[in-house]
């Protein structure tokens, strides 16, 4: 691709150039372009600074005509340094060394005044800066699309190991839950064991029996409380040993919830891990509640019947609005679905009338059910959508980013520009300012240390475009501004020759009376 753009860019050097008046220029076009292009893919901003030097050197000297070619040359490298370079920070510095100094130096320099200073203008704004933002934009675009499926596959392998970490915590937990409520049933065992070794009426071989259970219960207390530690991550439980849910909607209304329930009582023939899990179920659908939709109501119904438990816990629509800050992971309804899942029953969560609801149906004899591949990756997803969803936001606001910038900074850059160069114009028209009676005062043959008192600090650089009257042999002619205001469009300077200190010559050239007479050369000596 470089080849072609190369061959591309030079052919039109060579046809822009080619009838350029500067016979340097045709070289210099196709040196410059030729560097420029050899540096671009491994050095992008040695290549816009080349084809920028290019641009200002044509630019600052054509002498009445109007270059081309490097202003092709530049926007093809900017656009190749935007897309090439991935640090902005150089770039930018570049550009600003460039606002600050280049444009007005170049607008002293140059020979044609207000053309080189209009053409650099387009060149800084428009050739340079707008195909740069273009590139970095259109960069920032392939490496969303290019990037998407490896984060999409990183997401899933994230998503996947956050929630395998939330099954097992959850696992561990129902372990510790067992082995407060197994530990207490072989505590009696035990005690009932040692009961019956000391009571009357058993022979020896009875008591030696119940030792042998005795011994066998505290052993396996023992060993239960050894493998639980190892499996507990916290040192302490987050909540009361065997709390109610009674006791736990009750310690938090106390603190400032507002919660509506009904709750059945436990029966007699509930298991131990329905119980648990049906606690489990409110206490993290009440704490998502609170921390997602916090002022509003929360309605939470236990209903208990012969085989089944049936929970449902209701938030309504916050007053408001949720708190600012990240989307929850949704780790801790991964860990309801594992402990519903090990009792048998089902877990629902979603919307309901702008608030949220999680219901779960716990039957008291049943199997730990089989999960379905399509359930469990539904219920993997939640968890990475977050963080999914805001890697995309995140690209897609840096994309948004740079286009606005593709937009706004041109237009911004060029205000900048247009204002420092316009207030280094207008210091330099009028500062260069000979008044029309001075000017008929002075008389060929002074001196120029006689006149020096009345002629301005500096010559006027935007000159008519006239035919001026030959320039007195060994003379040097200088220009100054007449009173006429900046906003005539027609204009007219003064010009005085000087050789060997002495003036030799006045003239007053202007384009109204040029435009009448085209073959007269200005208004000599007046």
């Amino acid at each position: 691709m470089d080849v072609a753009l190369w061959l591309g860019l030079c052919g039109w050097v060579v046809i822009d150039a080619g009838s350029s008046t500067k016979h340097w220029e045709l070289l210099f076009g196709l040196v410059a372009t030729t560097a420029a292009i050899a540096v671009s893919r491994r050095y992008p901003l040695v290549s816009l600074g080349i084809a920028m030097v290019a641009s200002f050197i044509v630019l600052g000297s054509f002498g009445g005509r109007v270059p081309i070619w490097e202003g092709f040359v530049l926007v093809a490298v900017s656009y190749l340094a935007g897309y090439r370079q991935p640090v902005a920070k150089p770039m930018l510095r570049l550009f600003a060394v460039v606002s600050v100094v280049a444009v007005p130096v170049a607008l002293l320099w140059s020979e044609d005044g207000f053309a080189a200073w209009g053409a650099l203008l387009g060149v800084l704004v428009f050739a340079s800066v707008t195909p740069w933002l273009m590139g970095r934009y259109i960069r920032q675009r392939e490496d969303m699309a290019r990037d998407g499926w490896r984060r999409a596959e990183e997401m899933e392998s994230r998503q996947r190991l956050i929630a395998d970490r939330a099954r097992l915590r959850e696992r561990t937990r129902i372990a510790s839950d067992m082995h407060d409520s197994l530990g207490h049933e072989l505590s009696l065992i035990a005690v009932r064991a040692a009961a019956l070794e000391v009571a009357g009426g058993l022979d020896e071989q009875q008591r030696q029996a119940a030792g042998e259970l005795r011994q066998s219960a505290a052993t396996a207390t023992e060993r239960l409380r050894e493998i639980i530690g190892v499996l507990r991550e916290d040192d302490a439980p987050t909540e009361p040993v065997h709390e109610s849910i009674d006791e736990l909607l009750d310690r938090t209304r106390a603190s400032g919830v507002e919660i509506e329930s009904s709750v059945d009582a436990r029966l007699d023939g509930e298991p131990q891990m329905v119980d648990r899990a049906a606690y489990r179920v409110v206490q993290e659908s009440v704490t998502n509640a609170v921390k997602h939709a916090p002022g509003a109501a929360v309605t939470v119904r236990v209903t208990r019947c012969e085989g089944r438990t049936d929970v449902v816990v209701t938030n309504a629509v916050p007053p408001a609005g949720p708190l600012p800050g990240r989307t929850s992971g949704r780790r801790g309804l991964i860990g309801l679905r594992e402990r519903v899942r090990l009792v048998g029953g089902t877990l629902r969560a979603g919307p309901r009338d702008g608030g949220f609801e999680v219901g779960a149906t716990l039957p008291h004899d049943a199997a730990p059910s089989e999960e379905s591949p399509e359930s469990q990756a539904a219920m993997d997803a939640e968890v990475g959508q977050s963080i999914s969803a805001r890697e995309l936001e995140r690209a897609r606001r840096d994309v948004r980013r740079s286009l606005i910038q593709a937009i706004v900074v041109p237009i911004g850059l060029f205000g900048v520009v247009v204002g420092i160069s316009g207030v280094v114009f207008l210091v330099q028209w009028y500062g260069s300012v000979l008044a029309g009676g001075d000017y008929d005062r002075i008389r060929i043959g002074q001196t120029r240390a006689e006149i020096a008192s009345v002629l301005p600090g500096s010559q006027r650089i935007a000159r008519p475009r006239v035919v001026e009257p030959p320039v007195p042999a060994g003379a040097t002619c200088e220009y100054y501004g007449t009173e006429r205001t900046v906003f005539n469009l027609n204009y007219e300077a003064y010009r005085l020759c000087f050789a060997d200190g002495k003036l030799v010559a006045k003239d007053m050239i202007s384009e109204d009376e040029q435009r009448g007479n085209p073959d007269d050369p200005g208004r000599a000596g007046r």
